[in-house]
């Protein structure tokens, strides 16, 4: 174990701590998960040090200003031309928007940027079920009103669309949403509306109806059309057949969509990680020094595959990622060192990013009794630059996947500024309370 390691990193891979109380979490959540998510929670938290997470706040805040650049949103402009992937820029900025990030010994790096990242509203009951067991970390998981600050969230998009004018249905929108992995998320966004006074139902896309100029669901009283769509598709340019009522609908500006094509062409393409790497590029646009300082320091250098760099990257694959630019949740995407010929000849088709590797972080975990360890990443959700809630996900294999023995999605525990001395310091008296 290294001496430098601070005491983040030694409680990440020395204490397999279990605080998850899975009774209470089980209790708030709209059906018992035990049997179909087993491994949806993992029952320890993962810790981070404050100064990565005042480096993953600035990153993000960061990349919210970079990506409004006029010079940078031009490009997407450009890149989007003769697809429907951009309509007018109605107001909202896409609620939920997820930073994922790897923990590298000097510091975090963005591995990519979803606009419908899922498992917040998860992620907050389950910070609520894991028992503290020392104050420093009733403090560090930083306990606030999130569901307060999610329907704020929501109003926000409503009203910089609308205004003024009353708020009084929504539904949350993703295909076949009863057979999604997280649909007890949808259930928990519906409750959240209905707790705040707005109408709401879960409804798959084709239950939409797009005439007279607005956007209906039977389940709402006559004459009261949908006023916002929390949008789950991963159809990020809503172009299926399936999807047409609610993409006639958004272009009309008939519906509050949130998040919504825009936001993810301008943010989560998997292309702009490329600009996003390119420090000379983000001058060009007018990035300020600071916020391309913090970019140079947590974004990888990432390229497009084509025929001119293939030869080169395959010589090289053990140091890139490979990931689909359509592609989201890990599928499709390729550790250079797991590449067969097969699967880099259906990368060299087209379509794909390079993105310099990052090897995860680890965490370890009892399975069965016997310390095990996994990979993990640390995703922020965010609106507007801000970050909302911190979580972490463990898993095995190439990437994450919400289905490892022992893995899950894990509170993160932002260590205090005073106890960042190395391993072997008196600090280390935290662990052995949270043993």
């Amino acid at each position: 174990m290294k001496a430098t390691m601070n005491l983040a990193e030694h409680l990440n891979l020395s204490c397999a701590c279990r605080t998850l109380d899975a009774q209470r979490l089980h209790q708030s959540l709209p059906t018992s998960l035990a049997d179909s998510h087993p491994h949806l929670f993992s029952e320890t938290v993962v810790f981070i040090s404050t100064p990565t997470r005042d480096a993953i706040a600035q990153a993000v805040a960061a990349l919210t200003r970079i990506t409004g650049l006029p010079g940078y949103q031009q490009a997407v402009a450009v890149r989007a031309q003769g697809t429907d992937a951009l309509a007018p820029d109605f107001g909202p900025s896409g609620v939920f928007m997820g930073y994922d990030f790897h923990l590298a010994a000097d510091g975090p790096r963005l591995i990519e940027i979803n606009t419908n990242a899922g498992g917040a509203l998860l992620n907050a009951a389950l910070a609520d079920a894991h028992t503290p067991c020392s104050a420093a970390m009733d403090q560090g998981l930083g306990r606030t009103d999130l569901a307060q600050a999610f329907i704020d969230m929501f109003r926000a998009e409503w009203q910089s669309q609308r205004g003024a004018q009353p708020w009084r249905t929504a539904v949350v929108i993703d295909d076949d949403p009863q057979q999604q992995y997280l649909a007890p998320e949808f259930e928990l966004a519906r409750r959240l509306f209905e707790r705040h006074g707005i109408q709401a139902v879960v409804a798959d896309p084709r239950e939409l109806e797009w005439r007279d100029g607005a956007l209906w669901h039977p389940a709402f009283p006559a004459g009261r059309p949908i006023d916002l769509a929390y949008n789950r598709l991963t159809d990020f340019t809503l172009s299926e057949p399936s999807h047409a009522a609610l993409r006639h609908a958004y272009r009309a500006g008939a519906v509050v969509l949130t998040p919504h094509p825009r936001a993810h062409a301008m943010q989560a393409d998997k292309r702009n990680l490329v600009w996003l790497g390119d420090d000379a590029q983000m001058a060009r646009w007018g990035g300020s020094e600071a916020d391309r300082a913090v970019l140079r320091a947590v974004v990888p250098v990432a390229q497009t595959v084509q025929p001119a760099n293939a030869d080169a990257l395959w010589r090289d694959r053990r140091q890139w990622f490979f990931k689909p630019m359509a592609g989201y949740g890990g599928k499709a995407a390729y550790r250079g060192d797991k590449l067969t010929r097969k699967s880099w000849a259906h990368i060299t088709a087209g379509g794909f990013v390079a993105q310099a590797l990052v090897p995860p972080s680890e965490r370890v975990v009892a399975i069965d009794g016997v310390p095990t360890r996994l990979k993990m990443d640390v995703r922020a959700y965010a609106y507007r630059g801000r970050i909302l809630l911190l979580a972490a996900r463990t898993y095995a294999g190439q990437t994450t996947n919400l289905r490892t023995p022992g893995g899950g999605f894990a509170p993160v525990l932002v260590l205090p500024p005073d106890n960042l001395a190395g391993a072997n310091d008196a600090p280390f008296t935290l662990h052995k309370r949270l043993a």
